[in-house]
């Protein structure tokens, strides 16, 4: 039988309120006690005089109630949280990596979407990455190493990332003028991550981009490289048995400048490649060439 997610409604956006009361550890009677004295009640309409709450009811609850834990009032968060004027507390990066490895390790998704939306928005997405969430994903790694089995948490952890990245970077223009910055994946290379992160980061700059994701074929990825005139293509790689070396080459006698990021690359030695091996370098390469 297939498993849901704890935290998951029986119909998409339509939460009943004890569902809702489960998912938050709260009684149902202080559900209504929060509606009653908030109100922030349930917003979407049901079957006869049952209200439902809708999924950004529950991600503001949950949001409220990170809020509370994190030592504001009760009143003070609900107004912060349903879009009141009150100022949520700062809240260090060690504990944004506690909330996450929890909330993913009990795999409940719609906490661990809420949470990255609140760090990616609060943060933006270079600190993001690099003081919350590289940080939880090496502590899965960790714990792989240590022989624990954690897959599901991993899977779980890195799908939501991923569609995170994708929601932050949809509230950019989709098309900037100028020439892009051409991000791919080697087309071996699975792991994705990073190299979003990076979109999502030139995307909030302001800085034209085209990303390519995962097991893209080397044709493909020529091609675009000829077709989109980029003014840097980033190659990606984290091991190396994905590195492609040859296509590195081959886009470079395109007459395209050619950058390569990522460990997997490391083993290969200088082949007159610009490389970086973090975010930081890589947003100065792709910021560099931008600006050429």
């Amino acid at each position: 039988m297939e498993r849901k997610s704890v935290d998951e409604p029986s119909a998409a956006g339509a939460w009943a309120p004890g569902k809702v009361a489960e998912l938050l550890g709260v009684s149902p009677v202080t559900l209504r006690s929060w509606s009653a004295r908030y109100g922030i009640g349930p917003s979407a309409g049901g079957a006869g005089r049952h209200r439902r709450y809708s999924d950004a009811d529950v991600r503001r609850l949950q949001h409220m109630q990170r809020l509370v834990g994190r030592g504001m009032p009760v009143r003070e968060a609900a107004a912060a949280a349903f879009g009141g004027p009150a100022e949520p507390p700062e809240v260090p990066a060690a504990r944004r990596v506690r909330e996450l490895e929890e909330a993913a390790e009990e795999l409940r998704s719609a906490s661990v979407s809420g949470l990255l939306d609140e760090t990616l928005a609060t943060l933006g997405p270079a600190a993001a990455w690099t003081d919350v969430l590289a940080p939880v994903l090496r502590g899965l790694g960790d714990r792989w190493q240590r022989g624990e089995v954690c897959f599901a948490s991993e899977w779980a952890l890195t799908t939501e990332i991923s569609l995170a990245f994708e929601r932050f970077s949809r509230r950019f223009p989709a098309a900037v003028p100028g020439r892009p910055v051409l991000l791919a994946c080697c087309p071996a290379e699975r792991h994705s991550l990073p190299l979003e992160a990076l979109r999502a980061t030139l995307a909030e700059a302001g800085i034209p981009v085209a990303y390519l994701g995962q097991l893209v074929p080397a044709e493909t990825v020529a091609d675009l490289a000829a077709r989109l005139d980029p003014v840097l293509v980033l190659l990606w790689s984290l091991a190396p048995p994905t590195a492609d070396d040859l296509l590195a080459a081959r886009v470079r006698d395109l007459g395209r400048v050619v950058g390569t990021a990522g460990p997997g690359w490391e083993h290969l030695g200088d082949r007159g490649f610009a490389r970086v091996n973090d975010l930081a370098s890589a947003v100065e390469l792709a910021v560099a060439n931008a600006g050429n």
